[in-house]
């Protein structure tokens, strides 16, 4: 095999679900018999069926790999895009999940398709993230990062929230309504998509701001050049809560008072493909679009 531009590679596993082990046990024997060196997410190790393998907390595989897979469904892959952001190393995924957006290489095409990768032969994309800051009292109580969207919801309140929107600091608007999703990209396709926002390519600098369930039909989705800094208040004359998530993953009991800071991380993910990846193959498979008609 021609020698590969990678020495240590990780993997991370969709947690605790023991429906990876028979393709996570294929990865594994495909990259022992290559001689590369292999880190395992600690939970993802569990399942390994032969001896013992080196592994760790997927927050520190960034720290020893120079390339990690990511083995499950979107939500694997934006976990592991979370974790290993800081280091500046490539991500691959295979699909274990039913849509798969973001993980393109599926168990029956992994042989094939990461033995060119390795050897170097793949297309590299770059994708932003997003930092949402939570200020309260002038001092940030919370902060995350989300490659898919920042997404601000009324929470245990059955009224709508009024929703200012400051965008570089001009005065956007203020709206009524069960939320506010900011999307990149990347999740153009997932949350942004549900809630009628538009489909944005991932090469676009852009960002898309999705009003959920506005009271005002005049109120539509907005895409914005991603290196806006997009600042979110609240304007109720009464207590209220909300709920910030980062994907999938929750900043609760958001006050009336806060204020939530969303901007472009300054180091993109860098993420692998085959070399015949193609956007728009995907939006076919994955949307149904054309169906039916032979092209």
């Amino acid at each position: 095999m021609q020698l590969s531009p990678f020495q240590t590679i990780g993997i991370i596993g969709k947690p605790s679900d023991p429906g990876i082990a028979e393709t996570l046990n294929r990865l594994y024997r495909f990259l022992v018999d290559r001689h590369f060196t292999i880190f395992i997410d600690e939970r993802s190790a569990e399942f390994i069926n032969e001896g013992t393998c080196q592994s760790c907390p997927i927050e520190n595989l960034g720290q020893h790999c120079d390339l990690v897979i990511a083995l499950g469904g979107d939500g694997t892959f934006l976990s592991a895009s979370r974790a290993i952001a800081s280091y500046d190393i490539p991500l691959i995924g295979v699909n274990l999940g039913r849509l798969g957006f973001l993980v393109d290489i599926s168990p029956e095409q992994l042989s094939a398709k990461l033995d060119l990768i390795l050897q170097g032969k793949y297309r590299e994309e770059k994708r932003y993230l997003l930092r949402a800051k939570i200020i309260r009292d002038g001092q940030i109580i919370h902060q995350q990062t989300a490659v898919n969207e920042v997404v601000v919801h009324r929470w245990v309140t059955p009224s709508m929230i009024e929703i200012i929107t400051t965008i570089d600091g001009l005065y956007l608007n203020t709206q009524r309504s069960d939320g506010l999703i900011i999307s990149t990209p990347t999740g153009s396709t997932a949350y942004s998509l549900s809630a009628g926002g538009p489909i944005l390519h991932p090469a676009l600098n852009a960002l898309v701001l999705v009003p959920l369930n506005p009271h005002m039909l005049s109120n539509r989705p907005l895409v914005i050049d991603d290196n806006a800094e997009i600042e979110i208040c609240f304007s109720q004359t009464k207590q209220i809560n909300a709920l910030v998530t980062c994907d999938h993953l929750e900043i609760p009991e958001v006050l009336i008072s806060d204020k939530i800071l969303i901007k472009k991380e300054a180091k993109p993910i860098r993420i692998l493909h085959p070399e015949d990846h193609d956007f728009f193959h995907i939006l076919r498979e994955k949307l149904n679009w054309s169906r039916g008609y032979n092209i």
